[in-house]
């Protein structure tokens, strides 16, 4: 059956703000104008029905490269963990990525939104208006005394991961690796621990999709929240590090929690290559793996756009509907709409309340 064109999707991950924030040479763009460049932007959104997601504040290294490292194109790696940053550099960084996006919100007329609250996404899914929901890959910038948490939290962060694939004061952050488990070191810290609690507590959403298998399970043990990993996809179908296992899987369901289908295809092939002729069939084995392990209700794409390599059959924001069109061979209509933006919308309200 054919998916209607009509239903947005909300996608869990994104690193446009990086690529917009410090774009690589010659590739500077705007987030106004179709560009070649990059994988999101306002047109090529409008033209894939794209209605929002999670809009991520990933710090790179002073002379960092993408949030991938751009992986090898294939066989046996093991990539190291970068070390760790310094605070007050991660925080200018962190506040001139959101201020880009506070920037993007006030020039768009209307056309993107940054959301607060379940209702808000809601809204902005009826209304056609993008939601565009802070996100915090990595806490870097946030002190370990957490007073800096409540400062941006005040000013719209939502969501946020303890760590990214390196260390933090938090945690260990899991390597790129394959083929790999992710039980790749120790788990959270002391001041970890604090800033799970302290999130619960501030209902702003913790993200699973970088944090090693001691971490998982030490939030799994603390957090009273659903348990969600934002753009992860299964490990029993691709080896990778990054991936989950049947038994993290089973606690996020047992959580209700969710898991974003990422599109990036080192996550996704059973070979592990950084190769972009991944076929659809690739992503749709990995969404029904999910969906039979965790429920139709507890799964929804975390694409990770302009921050890996895509699939050549989806290519870019505008190809969200061909994705749409191999699942409606497996799914229902209701149930793509899940996939599509209901399940987000349910965890979120379930995290975040209202």
């Amino acid at each position: 059956m054919e998916p209607t064109r009509a239903v947005p999707i909300f996608d869990g991950h994104n690193d446009t703000l990086l690529d917009l924030y410090r774009p690589s040479p010659g590739k500077e763009r705007t987030f106004f104008s179709q560009s070649e460049y990059g994988h999101i932007d306002l047109p090529r959104a409008r033209a894939g029905g794209f209605g929002g997601g999670f809009f991520a504040v990933f710090i790179p290294a002073e002379r960092g490269t993408s949030p991938t490292d751009r992986l090898p194109d294939g066989g046996a790696y093991e990539a190291p963990l970068p070390a760790p940053l310094e605070l007050g550099y991660a925080q200018r960084i962190a506040m001139g990525m959101a201020g880009l996006l506070f920037k993007l919100e006030a020039e768009s007329q209307g056309e993107l939104k940054v959301v607060r609250s379940a209702a808000e996404i809601a809204a902005c899914l009826e209304s056609g208006t993008i939601a565009a929901i802070l996100h915090f890959e990595g806490a870097e910038a946030i002190d370990p005394g957490l007073e800096s948490l409540e400062v941006f939290y005040q000013a719209g962060l939502r969501s946020l991961g303890p760590v990214w694939s390196r260390p933090t004061a938090f945690g260990h952050g899991v390597p790129f690796a394959y083929p790999r488990s992710p039980d790749t070191g120790p788990g959270l810290t002391d001041a970890g621990k604090n800033l799970v609690k302290a999130c619960n507590r501030m209902r702003i959403m913790l993200d699973l999709s970088h944090m090693n298998e001691a971490g998982f399970w030490d939030v799994a043990s603390l957090s009273d929240a659903p348990l969600v990993a934002t753009h992860s996809n299964a490990h029993a179908l691709c080896q990778s590090s990054r991936n989950l296992t049947d038994k993290q899987l089973d606690a996020i369901k047992e959580s209700d929690g969710m898991v974003g289908l990422n599109f990036a295809v080192s996550f996704l092939r059973e070979d592990g290559r950084s190769d972009a002729d991944t076929p659809l069939a690739t992503m749709v084995a990995h969404v029904r793996y999910l969906v039979d392990r965790l429920g139709i209700e507890r799964v929804g794409l975390g694409s990770d756009f302009d921050g890996a390599t895509m699939p050549q059959a989806v290519g870019d924001v505008s190809g969200l509907p061909k994705l749409m069109d191999a699942l409606a061979d497996h799914f229902s209509e209701a149930d793509l709409r899940k996939i599509a933006h209901e399940n987000w919308l349910r965890v979120l309200r379930k995290t975040w309340g209202g």
